[in-house]
């Protein structure tokens, strides 16, 4: 039993064994969406690129666009509360002046104190401390944004003559924090109230009354217990914002209760007031009152980006979803290629063991339309097969024709030169000088002379072409011919002017009759310039592309066979650029063209073939 048991473990061992390698191997066989080099890979990669371009594309320009909006829209926002918390703070400073005004400089009030302190009676000072004390409560009454109001004279032995609120023992403004003078008055504040029963920020005022006394009386005033945090409210924002102050001696105070987001004593005014406004990662948003002090309010910089990165995640989230739909698409897309490639690839395989057999089609028009084709060239495979098998048997026969149609160059030359003899033996001049210009023409274009040659010999085998064309023309056709002698002996490739000048026969004649100007010259930084113009009826655009050749590759000939792709290969081949020919044309304008060269060929390219 126990031996029987270990044959079974290693039989199964050896099956697991092998289905581990049957199953790696379907996997490594498996086509895989992101192999590198594969059409799968190609077509996802262009799928996502179609579906993403647009959106990242709106979403980099709806970035910029909104983003500069946005900031403005919030940074408006936030000019305007703290312009309106401002002008509030001006208002309640404003306030504060004039009440005590009233209550210090005129008034009946301040003649009643003014009188209360010179008299000496008792009787006369109690009926004046009731007028006075009702004083206080009327002008309070009609001054809702005001709140404790005290006669202060530091120098009585009780210094708080009059209040209508009770005062907290340890009255007194040396502990208070200065903010401004304005208008005579001195400004506390943002301090808490001396108000006994309260614990309420609030602003105070204190201003000197005019007496006859040495000793000096105050009129000590502070604003509504509740009216400075109406004011100071981040409310006004919609968002978070802590307030500092900065007194007349450039002293910062945190306005607001709680914990400062920096030392007040870090901040200065030429903070909120520069380019970047940020500070410790806070922007800083600045108001200069005409009184005297400054509001600086600061926004914590993850809550005024608050709204533009709620933005920016909703395009995030377009972004993946963009993203995914794109991936989605390019598998569907990639299983209906995917199955009518292996399709395709069968039917190749399937060809090298039965070419006779017909194809089967995908149902897919692209695919079905490659099939057929490849039904078609299956078909001329076979053909061509059959045909190979034929010519193999008369391969001797041909072998023999070719052998037969190889002439001699210099049969041509041959009979030439024997028209040439026949036509001087019968006194046909005319023949004789066409044939012999023919004959001059030929032996210097088929290459006697060498590959380079000195523009003095091109200039006369050109003289010598263009006498052929003009007997040709019979006088349609008027050249002129202006060399500068100073580059007769200037190397050029040979037979670089005559494509110029045939060019210029044959697509610039015209109707009337033609002119053609060929002009040499030497130019500085040691070039040459060779124009050759017409007064043709010129040419557009696509007729200059078919002219170099730029169509279907082929280029155009002229009238002994070479166009101006020839020239353009031999100035690449000589000089390193093609592009050194231009033209320049335009329908009833005539041609223009034109090849500007150094005056000398490097040593290199001499004898480049």
């Amino acid at each position: 039993m126990g031996f029987t048991g270990k044959i079974n473990d290693v039989s199964d061992f050896r099956r697991k064994g092998h289905d581990r390698l049957y199953m790696l191997r379907f996997f490594r066989q498996m086509p895989h969406p992101f192999k590198t080099g594969t059409l799968r890979r190609t077509l996802v990669f262009y799928l996502l690129i179609a579906c993403l371009f647009p959106p990242v594309l709106f979403s980099v320009y709806t970035y910029s666009s909104l983003h500069s909006i946005l900031s403005n829209k919030i940074r408006t926002g936030i000019y305007a509360s703290l312009k309106q918390e401002a002008t509030g703070l001006e208002n309640l400073l404003s306030n504060l002046d004039f009440v005590s005004k009233q209550f210090a400089l005129d008034g009946l009030t301040a003649e009643k104190v003014s009188e209360y302190l010179n008299t000496e009676s008792v009787t006369e000072k109690a009926e004046m401390m009731k007028d006075i004390e009702a004083s206080l409560n009327i002008v309070n009454f009609t001054n809702p944004n005001l709140g404790l109001t005290v006669y202060y004279s530091p120098g009585q032995q009780n210094p708080i003559l009059f209040t209508n609120l009770a005062v907290s023992g340890a009255f007194g403004v040396d502990h208070l924090p200065a903010f401004v003078r304005y208008n005579g008055a001195d400004y506390f504040g943002p301090h808490r109230t001396q108000y006994k029963n309260s614990t309420n920020i609030v602003f105070s005022s204190m201003r000197e009354l005019k007496t006859d006394r040495v000793d000096s009386a105050y009129i000590y005033l502070e604003s509504n217990y509740n009216l400075f945090r109406k004011i100071m409210n981040s409310e006004w924002y919609g968002m978070k914002v802590s307030h500092y102050l900065i007194n007349e001696q450039g002293q910062a105070i945190f306005a607001d209760t709680g914990i400062p987001p920096f030392d007040p004593r870090q901040l200065r005014w030429e903070m909120a007031v520069s380019e970047s406004k940020l500070f410790k990662s806070h922007y800083l948003f600045g108001y200069e009152s005409a009184q005297g002090w400054k509001l600086v309010t600061a926004v914590d910089q993850s809550i005024f980006n608050h709204e533009i990165n709620a933005w920016f995640q909703r395009i995030g989230l377009l972004f993946v979803g963009s993203s995914a739909l794109a991936i989605f698409i390019a598998m569907l897309i990639w299983r209906k290629v995917y199955g009518s490639l292996r399709k395709v690839n069968k039917e190749i395989v399937k060809m090298t063991g039965d070419r006779e057999a017909p194809v089967s089609y995908t149902q897919i028009e692209e695919f079905d339309q490659l099939l057929g084709n490849f039904q078609v060239m299956k078909t001329t495979v076979n053909e061509l097969i059959h045909e190979v098998g034929r010519n193999e048997r008369m391969k001797s026969q041909l072998e023999t024709e070719k052998l037969l149609s190889q002439i001699n160059p210099h049969f041509l030359h041959n009979t030439l030169n024997t028209v040439q003899w026949l036509a001087r033996s019968n006194g046909q001049e005319d023949i004789d000088r066409i044939v012999t210009l023919l004959v001059q023409v030929l032996h210097y274009n088929m290459g006697k002379p060498g590959l380079i040659v000195t523009v003095r010999d091109e200039i006369e085998a050109l003289q010598k072409y263009i006498e052929l064309q003009s007997i040709r023309y019979e006088g349609e056709l008027d050249f002129r011919i202006d060399v500068d002698p100073r580059t007769n002996h200037i190397p050029i490739p040979r037979f670089l002017l005559q494509p110029l000048v045939e060019n210029a026969i044959y697509h610039g004649k015209n109707e009337d009759h033609g002119v053609i100007r060929i002009t040499i010259r030497q130019t500085e930084q040691a070039k040459m310039r060779v124009e050759v113009v017409d007064n043709g009826p010129g040419m557009d655009e696509s007729t200059l592309a078919r002219l170099l050749g730029a169509g279907d590759g082929t280029p155009v000939l002229g009238g002994m066979g070479i166009g101006l792709n020839y020239v353009r290969r031999l100035l690449d081949r000589y000089y390193g650029n093609g592009d050194l020919l231009r033209i320049s044309s335009a329908p009833g304008q005539g041609t223009v063209l034109s090849v500007e060269i150094p005056a000398a060929i490097e040593d290199g390219r001499m004898g480049y073939h």
